[in-house]
C-alpha cells in the first residue's frame, strides 16, 4: 500500500521494518500528539515557527532561574516527572545539559550511561532494554551508536498503552537534532535574530558528522543561508545530504582550502574526525593538519564573525583562541541546557506556563 494512502491508524499498525521504510512526512504525525511536537527525533522535525518560539521559551527560563524563587517556581512543574538518560556512547556536554535541564524543570532524572551499564552486556536485546525503561520512566533521552534505535524506541511507546515521550540525543552518525537546536539558538543570539543570509563553512568531518547533518537540515529553514563545506578529500559530503541541498536549492560550494574560504564566512563551525566510526583505523592515514583553525587564522575572519564548535575538541581548534571575541564555543556549551529544558517543557505542555511566569 502506498505510504499517502496510510492512515495515522494504519501506519501504527506497521511492523517495524515497514514503518521504518517509509518517509519522514509519511510518518510524521506519529511522533506527534495533538498537532505538537511529541518525540524529538530529527532535526527536520523542526520548522522557522518552532524555532523561534522555543527561543523565546529558553530565554525565559534562563531569566526565571536567576533568582531562588524563580528557579523555586521552575522546579515545581515537572516534579511529578521522572526521566532516563540512557547514553551508551560517550558524552559529557549533552548529558550534563539534559540532566541540568531536568533538574531545572524539577525532573528527577536517572541514568545509564553505556551499554555495559545494562543488561545488554549480558546478551539482553536493545529492543527489552528500552521496553524495561519504559517501566520506570515519563520520558526517555537516549544517545547510541545504532542510528535507529531512538525512533525505533519512539515507534514502540506511542503503540503501547501509556506512551512516553522520546528525545534522540544522538543516533550513529545520523542524527543530532538538539545539538543543532542549541548551534542555532547559539547563532540567534550572537546575530540578535538575524540569521538569514549568513555564509556558514562547516569545517572536519562531513562525512560522518552528525552535527553537520543536522545543523544543515536546521538552518534549511533560513533564507538565503549559504553554506561551504570544508574538509579532506576522505571526508567530504555524503552524497544524500548533498543531493538534499540540491533539491531545496541551497546555495553551497565545497572545497579543501581552508584559509581561502575564511574570509567568506559569517560562521565557522568546526568538527573533529569521528573516528569511533572506523572500521579499520582508517581515519589515521587522514592528513588533517590543513583544516584547524589557528590563532594565525583569525587575522582572515570578519570582525563580527561567529567561531561554533560541538566539542570535545582535538587539534582541529586551538586553545589560544578561546578569548577572541568570536569565539562563541563555551557560550554555546552552556545554551544547550537552556534550549534543552525548553524543549522538554515544551513537549510537557508547560509552555505557557512559563512565558506568562511574572516574578
Amino acid at each position: 500500500m502506498p505510504a499517502k494512502n496510510l492512515s495515522l491508524s494504519g501506519i501504527t499498525k506497521l511492523p517495524w521494518d515497514e514503518f521504518y521504510s517509509l518517509s519522514l512526512n509519511a510518518k510524521a504525525d506519529f511522533f506527534y500528539k495533538d498537532s505538537l511536537m511529541f518525540d524529538c527525533l530529527y532535526s527536520s522535525q523542526f520548522n522557522r515557527k518552532l524555532l523561534e518560539y522555543l527561543y523565546k521559551l529558553s530565554d525565559k527560563i534562563r531569566f526565571i532561574a536567576q533568582t531562588k524563587s524563580g528557579l523555586d517556581w521552575l522546579q515545581k512543574l515537572l516534579s511529578h516527572k521522572r526521566a532516563v538518560l540512557y547514553f551508551s556512547q560517550p558524552s559529557t556536554r549533552t548529558y550534563l545539559s539534559f540532566n541540568n535541564a531536568c533538574q531545572v524543570l524539577g525532573i528527577q532524572a536517572s541514568d545509564i550511561r553505556s551499554s555495559g551499564a545494562s543488561s545488554e552486556a549480558k546478551g539482553e536485546s536493545q529492543e527489552d532494554t528500552v521496553e524495561t525503561i519504559h517501566s520506570y520512566t515519563d520520558l526517555l533521552i537516549i544517545r547510541h551508536s545504532n542510528e535507529n534505535i531512538a525512533e525505533k524506541a519512539a515507534w514502540m511507546f506511542n503503540r503501547s498503552d501509556n506512551p512516553i515521550p522520546v528525545i534522540n540525543a544522538g543516533s550513529g552518525p545520523l542524527e543530532h537534532p538538539t545539538q543543532a537546536l542549541l548551534d542555532v539558538y547559539t547563532l540567534h543570539r550572537a546575530f540578535k535574530g538575524r540569521i538569514d543570509g549568513k555564509t556558514i563553512a562547516m569545517i572536519g568531518d562531513l562525512k560522518r558528522g552528525r552535527t553537520i547533518r543536522s545543523l544543515t537540515h536546521m538552518l534549511s529553514n533560513y533564507k538565503n543561508i549559504k553554506f561551504i563545506y570544508i574538509s579532506p578529500s576522505e571526508l567530504t559530503l555524503p552524497d544524500d545530504l548533498r543531493q538534499y541541498l540540491v533539491k531545496h536549492k541551497i546555495k553551497f560550494e565545497e572545497s579543501n582550502n581552508l584559509e581561502r574560504s575564511l574570509k567568506k564566512a559569517d560562521i565557522l563551525y568546526i568538527t573533529r574526525i569521528q573516528d569511533e566510526y572506523d572500521k579499520k583505523n582508517e581515519s589515521k592515514k587522514i592528513d588533517y593538519s590543513k583544516f584547524g583553525l589557528k590563532k594565525e587564522h583569525l587575522k582572515h575572519l570578519k570582525k563580527n564573525s561567529i567561531i561554533l564548535h560541538p566539542l570535545p575538541r582535538r587539534g582541529e581548534l586551538s586553545s589560544e583562541i578561546d578569548h577572541d571575541s568570536r569565539a562563541w564555543y563555551w557560550k554555546q556549551e552552556i545554551n544547550g541546557l537552556w534550549i534543552r529544558a525548553a524543549l522538554i517543557a515544551f513537549i510537557f505542555k508547560q509552555s505557557k506556563s512559563i512565558l506568562n511566569y511574572k516574578s
